[in-house]
């Protein structure tokens, strides 16, 4: 129903947000334009238009901390990654790279496993998520092909370790394994040239059914300094909710952490503009695009606080239409829209298509691209926010603590978060029927889409930033007379890839063969490859309630935890690690 009302909307709308071309001004000579004037002037007449004047008898927000300083390693993703057998990379890999230091995460430090928590809470009040349902087993002689969009969100998992700390109850609706999955770095091979992906395949015997196997893909993206147009300036117009509801917690210091880490993270080519919404447009706590250094941007950032009622649809309209101007203005630039809310939309559209249709792209040749940013816990809309982000072709992310916020729009993680690879990037997976009797998709749910949709681009197909690498996994069942083996290997099949060139609009395409030598068992494979799966595979499980079986989705965890314990080497000394252990557990005490 979900896909059915999407289409309608888009087709309704003609198009919605896109993903823009290129990434972060460099070294080059391109600088603001002379006339950038006449473009505060527009935006200007556009603001003294739109909304009521800004609410006045409020109290100054505190001074925006100053966010440290550019860390030397690049950090090419946000994701938990590992060191297995070097140590000399402690530095880099031994903690998540979502977060500066391991003593961030309280819990995550704790030995584990640890007994079950003390104590509970349900679900937090008022929070929306959608039930994606599981596909089951599709015998290849019906259908052999399995068509996606590719993704590289992963605010679930980092929903679910939040939600775990803070002792509430882990909504199955919540878990989309694909984002787990996907959560983690594999530490795949890099292409061999800067307009490929790096696509790598493995097959394993199956930790739960010694009757079937797991099918690693892994699609690696080459690094943000290797893509073409990664020297663009950029265009950023920050949509910052101001609501009440973002007086729980601490959501206000994550959203303006979050604003200004980014503002301090652009180059004097850059812009930036600021638009605050709450029941309305706050015009004057809204800015033109401007110089980062601009003294009414800080001020802007440093202003946020919550107000009255939440109009996404008010922000998000006003800084679609700032947005354009500013392209239109400068139409080399990359051109970027970043919403910040809890996602809880309670005045005019409320529901994510129509908001989209609302806030109207007509410029499908130099596109603006949509980014979500989601804070809190209770009275969150997680549904809102990913589908925004999924169908305005770009990104969606989750963030728990100011900290959080530094470290993952710092300098050297934006630039690989802000400059696309592949733009409507989508994958083709067509089984060998000769060698696979069935297959199923580890999670995907809201990315599959129609076969002949392979060959149509479509603005709700992935963008993948460069850097990034995705991570897809198979269960299944191998004929017969195929499991034995080949000398030369087990050919299963081939997966094709499709995506839009953001740096000129054209058209790319890839193919791979999906050939490996089968594993004899699945504790022989390769550490990351095991953890990837038991974390994929506890994700699928547990999202499978209420509608399976409780005791073997217990069963299930508990054989996929002791496949965790197993893992040996340095892998179990990372804060990766021990997060999603934290959660693992947490799903058993849940389960019991």
């Amino acid at each position: 129903m979900k896909q059915m009302k999407a289409a309608v909307a888009l087709l309704a709308a003609g198009a919605v947000l896109a993903s823009a071309c290129g990434g972060r001004g460099g070294a080059g000579d391109e600088t603001v334009p002379a006339d950038a004037g006449n473009l505060r002037e527009r935006q200007e007449s556009l603001l003294a238009r739109s909304g009521p004047e800004a609410v006045t008898a409020t109290t100054a927000a505190p001074a925006v901390t100053a966010a440290p300083a550019t860390t030397a390693a690049a950090m090419e993703t946000e994701r938990h990654s590992f060191s297995v057998d070097a140590a000399e990379d402690d530095s880099d890999w031994s903690m998540s790279r979502t977060y500066t230091r391991e003593s961030d995460w309280g819990a995550a430090e704790e030995a584990w496993p640890s007994e079950p928590e003390p104590y509970h809470r349900p679900e937090p009040d008022e929070t929306t998520f959608e039930d994606y349902r599981r596909a089951g087993f599709v015998p290849t002689e019906v259908d052999g092909l399995s068509t996606f969009s590719l993704d590289t969100d992963r605010t679930s998992f980092q929903l679910a370790l939040n939600w775990a700390r803070s002792g509430y109850d882990i909504n199955p609706d919540s878990v989309r394994a694909e984002e787990w999955a996907n959560s983690f770095d594999y530490r795949y091979q890099r292409p061999g040239s800067a307009d490929r992906f790096a696509i790598t395949s493995d097959l394993v015997r199956h930790p739960l059914d010694h009757g079937k196997h797991l099918v690693r893909i892994g699609f690696q993206a080459p690094a943000w300094h290797e893509v073409a147009g990664s020297d663009r300036p950029l265009n950023v117009t920050l949509v910052l909710d101001s609501s009440g509801s973002m007086a729980e917690g601490n959501r206000v210091a994550i959203a303006r952490s979050a604003a200004e880490t980014i503002r301090r993270s652009l180059r004097d080519q850059d812009l930036i503009s600021v638009v605050q919404f709450s029941e309305d447009v706050l015009r004057r706590l809204s800015v033109p695009h401007s110089s980062p250094d601009d003294e009414r941007i800080v001020q802007s950032i440093s202003r946020l606080e919550p107000r009255n009622s939440t109009n996404v649809q008010a922000g998000l309209d006003l800084g679609v239409r700032m947005a354009d101007l500013a392209r239109r203005e400068r139409p080399t630039a990359a051109n970027y829209v970043i919403l910040m809310s809890d996602g809880v939309a309670n005045v005019d559209a409320t529901d994510p298509f129509s908001i989209l249709e609302s806030a109207y792209d007509a410029d499908p040749a130099n596109p603006l691209r949509l980014i979500t940013i989601g804070v809190g816990i209770a009275n969150y809309n997680d549904e809102l926010l990913e589908q925004l982000a999924q169908y305005g072709n770009g990104w969606y992310r989750y963030l728990d603590t100011p900290e959080q916020a530094r470290d993952v729009f710092e300098r050297e993680s934006w630039l690989s978060l802000s400059v696309p690879f592949a733009d409507q990037a989508r994958a083709q997976v067509a089984w060998d029927e000769e060698a696979v009797r069935s297959w199923r998709l580890v999670g995907y749910e809201n990315r599959v889409t129609s076969d002949r949709s392979f060959y149509e681009n479509r603005k709700k197909f992935a963008e993948i930033p460069a850097g990034t690498a995705t991570t897809v996994f198979y269960e299944v069942e191998i004929n017969d007379w195929a499991e034995q083996g080949w000398d030369g290997g087990l050919g299963l099949g081939q997966v094709r890839l499709r995506w839009v060139n953001p740096d000129n609009g054209r058209n790319r395409e890839q193919m791979s063969w999906i050939a490996s030598e089968p594993e004899t068992g699945f504790s022989g494979a390769d550490p990351l490859l095991r953890f990837g799966a038991v974390v994929a595979l506890s994700a699928d499980r547990y999202s499978s309630l209420p509608h399976a079986d409780p005791d073997r989705v217990y069963a299930d965890l508990r054989r996929l935890s002791d496949h965790l314990l197993g893992l040996e080497g340095r892998l179990r000394e990372t804060a990766g690690y021990r997060d999603f252990g934290y959660v693992l557990n947490r799903l058993l005490w849940l389960t019991a």
